[in-house]
């Protein structure tokens, strides 16, 4: 199963995708992405680990190329998050097609998996323009949020703190 949870910043986005990790009863990994850079990025990594801590998951670190890690079958896996999985793979020297990539990366993960979750942001909504590097970012990242939407078995938003169910039955833990 697959299930894509989104929603806007600090919205309840990763406590619903723990939660929904944690009661599957799978062994329990967690794909972290974000590259440690900055205070900011030190903080959001220290706050998710302190999330995560006692409840069983073991952390991958890997900001591309996902669909590499080995995982067991029956398991539960938490990828976090899209929005910088795109970024690590866009603005990496050897990536052409950042948006096929990732789709396909996590095809290929989620046959490897019993319950893929994977969390993503919402961006763009905003109807600021920015410079064209962030433009071409949330171009993409929106085409990529749409084509996973396609290919979950459950999409959630999350909205302040509040999981919503768009596509998919309403999961029992939630």
């Amino acid at each position: 199963m697959f299930i894509l949870i989104t929603g806007g910043s600090k919205s309840g986005k990763s406590a619903a995708a723990e939660k929904i990790a944690v009661s599957s009863g799978l062994p329990l990994y967690y794909i972290a992405t974000m590259m440690p850079y900055g205070d900011d990025a030190h903080e959001a990594i220290e706050r998710h680990r302190k999330m995560r801590s006692g409840k069983g998951f073991e952390t991958v670190e890997k900001y591309t190329d996902v669909f590499e890690i080995t995982i067991p079958k029956r398991s539960a896996v938490l990828l976090e998050c899209i929005g910088n999985l795109c970024a690590n793979e866009m603005f990496s020297a050897n990536c052409k097609n950042a948006y096929e990539k990732i789709f396909r990366d996590i095809e290929l993960l989620n046959r490897k998996t019993g319950l893929l979750i994977a969390v993503t942001s919402q961006v763009g909504e905003d109807g600021i323009v920015y410079d064209s590097g962030t433009m071409e970012y949330i171009k993409e990242l929106g085409k990529l949020n749409a084509r996973l939407a396609g290919l979950a078995d459950c999409v959630i938003e999350t909205v302040y703190g509040i999981p919503l169910i768009l596509k998919g039955e309403k999961l029992h833990c939630l």
